[in-house]
């Protein structure tokens, strides 16, 4: 029998730090997940599984309805933007700052950076806002490297401790936005499964209100 719900997580730091909220309520996997090489597991709650995915696909699934919840950042919907989904619930999970960062004692010369990120629709939102006129590069990866190679003055990106940016001669500049993993719902699904996705977000919820107690 197939299952009747499907939640989509983001494999990775999120995951581990979901698995233990999800297990508070009441849903965990039959398997170990680190040990396998499966993708979707069934769980204890009856009728429930879990799909195992990158966190820039979880919002694809669940809009076109393959999952019918995930977790996924907030860096993700805000790049990707959140269409046909709810977001009922910040897990308080995964926290960083999404943040602007240059080299120490960078300041703007003129009213036209260079930004070098894999967030391009957030920077070119944010130096927008700003007034700046911003040439915003698309990287995937290793985005300390473009102002140190003279490829941007500045980047975008996510920042937990800053360690990788101090040691790369970098500081942090400005905060763009708080980052953390939220609980995301398909809009159709929401309406024609609600008893039981209203009764999962419920649970969720009491997990992290119990976990910041």
């Amino acid at each position: 029998m197939s299952a009747e719900l499907t939640l989509a997580l983001t494999k990775g730091r999120i995951l581990k730090e979901t698995l233990p909220l999800l297990a508070a309520a009441g849903i965990a996997p039959l398997e170990d997940i680190a040990s396998s090489r499966k993708l979707v597991f069934d769980t204890t709650m009856p009728g429930v599984r879990l799909m195992i995915i990158r966190g820039t696909d979880v919002p694809t699934y669940v809009r076109h309805g393959a999952a019918d919840i995930g977790v996924v950042g907030k860096d993700i919907l805000l790049e990707n933007g959140a269409e046909g989904l709810y977001e009922p619930l910040d897990l308080g999970i995964a926290c960083c700052q999404m943040m602007t960062a240059g080299p120490a004692g960078w300041s703007p010369g003129s009213s036209r950076v260079r930004v070098a990120t894999k967030f391009t629709r957030i920077a070119q939102q944010y130096f927008a806002e700003q007034g700046i006129h911003a040439d915003v590069i698309k990287l995937y990866g290793a985005m300390e490297l473009a102002p140190m190679m003279n490829l941007a003055d500045i980047i975008v990106d996510i920042v937990d401790t800053g360690n990788t940016l101090r040691a790369n001669g970098l500081q942090p500049l400005q905060k763009i936005a708080d980052i953390s993993s939220r609980l995301v719902v398909n809009k159709a699904a929401m309406r024609s499964k609600h008893e039981a996705i209203q009764a999962i977000v419920d649970a969720v919820g009491l997990a992290v209100e119990g976990q910041s107690v």
